[in-house]
């Protein structure tokens, strides 16, 4: 990619109207730890969870980085007049938002609008991805493997709640997870055993969103693999998480800190380059862009990967395996920073080419 790098002005979008708000400011100070200060011009806006612009001094202490003096922090009501104000013009957005108006393609809706070029997949590939219940039969539309679930909405849920109890009973087996739709770093979360966990587990994700997925459960080793690119993705090797809890929760990723991360996975040369390749073709199938993290889980019994869900906006804290993979794959966190956002400007530019202008030109 021959795009010049001088002094790109780049506005960073942290927080966000989710309830992954406050790991969204982790990722974020992260990356201002890590972004090249003598090529990027920084602009941050911090957005409240009401999806106003927060306050610059409520801003930085979120970041809780003590430097921050080359940092540029407007200040006003809401992200998007600041960004079209914003002077220089802003040249990417990297729209560091996990979760629901961000990850979803909500954000990236917005900057399609003003035509800002921004880093990571498009509006219906982020839309999709978000959503476990398309995504998931869509993989499997393709032929992917992916565990036996089913979906819920919550109407038919305060209808008949027993609809989902036969469900459960016929089409799975206990213990299963139940997981909201449209949501990330395991938040909402739980693992049923029994009928009684069931009921209460549903009340829970149901507190995040409308709809949720009721998946199999199996006795299985989390493995992850993150991808970087646009039309030619590569993929990293796979990393395997020891979790410190029962499974891989918000707690256990972001609290107590004492999961551990293997990299490489312990897996042998064909397993690793089989889960490799599904990484690929997940990627490829969601018509992904820029980057993501694909999650697997391995069945401890019979060695069969099963894909659990991609990440179109990967956590890039300190404990987080999108960076920490491609770290050992030879791409340290700057580069791949540097990567990222040349994917974005590529992607832009890729799409310049069907303008009006090309179309009347055409007629």
């Amino acid at each position: 990619m021959n795009i010049s790098t001088s002094r790109r002005h780049l506005v960073l979008l942290c927080g966000g109207r989710s309830a992954e708000h406050e790991v969204s400011f982790q990722s974020a100070a992260a990356i201002l730890q890590y972004l090249d200060k003598t090529k990027y011009r920084i602009s941050v806006l911090g957005i409240e969870k009401n999806g106003s612009l927060c306050a610059p001094e409520i801003t930085k202490q979120n970041l809780q980085l003590e430097c921050l003096q080359e940092i540029n922090f407007p200040n006003g009501q809401h992200w998007i007049p600041i960004v079209i104000e914003l002077t220089p013009a802003p040249e990417m957005i990297l729209p560091i938002l996990h979760g629901p108006f961000g990850e979803d393609g909500t954000v990236q809706g917005v900057l399609e609008v003003l035509d800002i070029p921004y880093v990571g997949a498009g509006v219906s590939a982020s839309a999709i991805a978000m959503d476990k219940i398309y995504s998931k039969k869509l993989l499997l539309q393709e032929g992917l493997p992916i565990l036996p679930f089913f979906s819920l909405n919550h109407e038919t849920w305060k209808n008949d709640r027993e609809y989902c109890l036969r469900r459960v009973v016929n089409e799975l087996s206990y213990p299963v997870f139940v997981k909201p739709a449209n949501l990330g770093s395991s938040i909402g979360v739980s693992k049923s055993n029994t009928k009684d966990e069931l009921l209460k587990h549903v009340e829970i994700a149901f507190n995040y969103d409308d709809h949720i997925i009721v998946e199999q459960a199996i006795d299985a080793r989390e493995i992850e693999v993150s991808v970087l690119g646009n039309t030619s993705p590569q993929v990293s090797i796979a990393g395997e998480i020891i979790p410190s809890r029962e499974f891989y929760s918000y707690e256990a990723k972001y609290l107590d800190k004492t999961s551990e991360l293997l990299i490489p996975a312990p897996i042998s040369q064909e397993q690793m380059k089989h889960v490799r390749d599904l990484a690929l073709e997940t990627f490829k199938i969601l018509r992904l862009e820029g980057m993501a993290r694909i999650d697997f889980l391995m069945d401890r019994d019979t060695g069969k990967f099963w894909i659990s869900e991609p990440n179109t906006m990967p956590g890039f804290t300190d404990v987080s395996m999108y960076p920490k993979l491609w770290e050992a794959s030879g791409l340290d966190y700057t580069a791949l920073l540097d990567s990222l956002i040349d994917l974005g400007l590529e992607r832009n530019q890729v799409r310049g080419r069907f303008s009006v202008d090309r179309h009347e030109q055409s007629r």
